[in-house]
Protein backbone atom coordinates (compact mmCIF):
# COMPACT_ATOMS: atom_id res chain seq x y z
CA UNK A 1 0.00 0.00 0.00
CA UNK A 2 1.76 3.45 -1.22
CA UNK A 3 1.37 6.36 0.99
CA UNK A 4 1.70 9.62 -1.15
CA UNK A 5 0.16 13.25 -0.55
CA UNK A 6 -0.31 15.60 -3.56
CA UNK A 7 2.71 17.66 -2.45
CA UNK A 8 5.41 14.77 -1.73
CA UNK A 9 4.15 12.06 -4.25
CA UNK A 10 7.49 10.12 -3.77
CA UNK A 11 8.88 10.26 -0.46
CA UNK A 12 11.38 7.74 1.36
CA UNK A 13 10.78 5.77 4.49
CA UNK A 14 12.78 7.13 7.13
CA UNK A 15 13.39 4.10 10.26
CA UNK A 16 14.09 6.92 12.80
CA UNK A 17 11.39 8.86 12.23
CA UNK A 18 9.21 6.08 12.53
CA UNK A 19 11.17 4.15 15.39
CA UNK A 20 10.51 7.88 16.92
CA UNK A 21 6.76 7.37 17.03
CA UNK A 22 6.10 4.34 18.99
CA UNK A 23 8.15 3.07 22.11
CA UNK A 24 6.45 0.16 23.24
CA UNK A 25 8.32 -2.91 22.68
CA UNK A 26 7.63 -6.02 20.78
CA UNK A 27 4.80 -4.87 19.20
CA UNK A 28 5.34 -4.94 15.43
CA UNK A 29 4.20 -1.92 13.40
CA UNK A 30 3.63 -1.61 9.86
CA UNK A 31 5.95 0.97 7.78
CA UNK A 32 5.20 -0.77 4.02
CA UNK A 33 3.62 -3.10 1.82
CA UNK A 34 4.40 -4.94 -1.36
CA UNK A 35 1.91 -7.20 -2.91
CA UNK A 36 0.92 -9.22 -0.17
CA UNK A 37 4.04 -8.97 1.96
CA UNK A 38 4.64 -6.70 4.89
CA UNK A 39 7.75 -4.84 6.38
CA UNK A 40 7.35 -4.18 9.92
CA UNK A 41 9.55 -2.51 12.41
CA UNK A 42 9.79 -3.18 15.88
CA UNK A 43 11.71 -2.54 19.02
CA UNK A 44 12.60 -5.74 21.30
CA UNK A 45 14.27 -6.61 24.43
CA UNK A 46 14.71 -9.94 26.50
CA UNK A 47 13.07 -13.19 25.37
CA UNK A 48 10.34 -14.04 23.16
CA UNK A 49 8.30 -16.92 22.98
CA UNK A 50 9.26 -20.07 21.42
CA UNK A 51 6.72 -20.44 18.16
CA UNK A 52 6.56 -21.13 14.48
CA UNK A 53 5.15 -20.44 11.42
CA UNK A 54 3.65 -23.55 9.71
CA UNK A 55 2.56 -21.37 6.33
CA UNK A 56 5.13 -18.95 6.05
CA UNK A 57 8.91 -18.28 6.17
CA UNK A 58 10.02 -14.78 8.73
CA UNK A 59 12.66 -12.43 7.78
CA UNK A 60 14.69 -10.57 10.32
CA UNK A 61 17.10 -7.61 9.41
CA UNK A 62 18.54 -5.79 12.14
CA UNK A 63 18.80 -2.45 11.88
CA UNK A 64 20.67 -1.11 15.56
CA UNK A 65 21.55 -3.37 18.43
CA UNK A 66 22.08 -7.42 18.52
CA UNK A 67 19.53 -10.03 17.98
CA UNK A 68 19.60 -13.72 19.02
CA UNK A 69 16.91 -16.83 17.41
CA UNK A 70 17.52 -19.64 19.42
CA UNK A 71 16.28 -23.24 17.81
CA UNK A 72 15.80 -26.23 19.27
CA UNK A 73 19.04 -27.41 17.72
CA UNK A 74 21.42 -24.01 18.37
CA UNK A 75 21.16 -19.97 17.43
CA UNK A 76 22.30 -17.52 14.80
CA UNK A 77 23.28 -13.96 16.14
CA UNK A 78 22.21 -10.93 13.95
CA UNK A 79 24.34 -7.67 13.98
CA UNK A 80 22.91 -4.29 12.22
CA UNK A 81 23.14 -4.80 8.49
CA UNK A 82 22.52 -8.88 8.98
CA UNK A 83 19.64 -10.69 7.96
CA UNK A 84 18.33 -13.98 8.38
CA UNK A 85 15.29 -16.08 6.95
CA UNK A 86 14.04 -18.46 9.38
CA UNK A 87 11.95 -20.89 7.12
CA UNK A 88 8.38 -21.94 7.70
CA UNK A 89 7.70 -24.39 10.04
CA UNK A 90 10.68 -24.07 12.19
CA UNK A 91 10.50 -23.60 15.71
CA UNK A 92 12.50 -20.46 16.86
CA UNK A 93 12.51 -17.68 19.81
CA UNK A 94 14.01 -14.19 19.23
CA UNK A 95 15.97 -12.49 22.37
CA UNK A 96 17.72 -9.64 22.46
CA UNK A 97 20.02 -8.92 26.01
CA UNK A 98 19.61 -5.20 25.32
CA UNK A 99 17.12 -3.15 22.96
CA UNK A 100 17.38 -3.97 18.93
CA UNK A 101 15.54 -2.52 16.38
CA UNK A 102 14.50 -5.08 13.72
CA UNK A 103 12.52 -4.53 10.14
CA UNK A 104 10.70 -8.02 9.81
CA UNK A 105 9.32 -8.97 6.27
CA UNK A 106 6.09 -11.33 6.03
CA UNK A 107 3.35 -11.95 4.59
CA UNK A 108 0.03 -9.62 5.39
CA UNK A 109 -2.11 -10.99 8.99
CA UNK A 110 0.83 -13.53 10.20
CA UNK A 111 0.40 -12.81 14.09
CA UNK A 112 3.59 -12.61 15.97
CA UNK A 113 3.46 -15.10 18.13
CA UNK A 114 1.20 -17.74 16.18
CA UNK A 115 -0.97 -19.82 17.84
CA UNK A 116 1.38 -19.65 20.63
CA UNK A 117 -0.79 -16.80 22.11
CA UNK A 118 0.05 -14.81 25.49
CA UNK A 119 1.26 -11.58 26.96
CA UNK A 120 3.59 -10.86 23.81
CA UNK A 121 0.73 -11.14 21.34
CA UNK A 122 0.87 -8.19 18.74
CA UNK A 123 -2.16 -6.10 17.41
CA UNK A 124 -1.66 -6.93 13.35
CA UNK A 125 -1.62 -4.18 10.79
CA UNK A 126 -0.99 -1.43 13.17
CA UNK A 127 0.95 1.50 11.03
CA UNK A 128 3.54 3.86 11.76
Amino acid sequence: MAQTTASQPYQAINFSEKFARFSGQWTPRVVAEMNDYQFKIVRVQGDFVWHSHATTDEAFLVLEGELRIDFRDGHVLLRPGELYVVPQGVEHKPCAEHEARLLLIEPRGVLNTREQGGERTALNDVWV
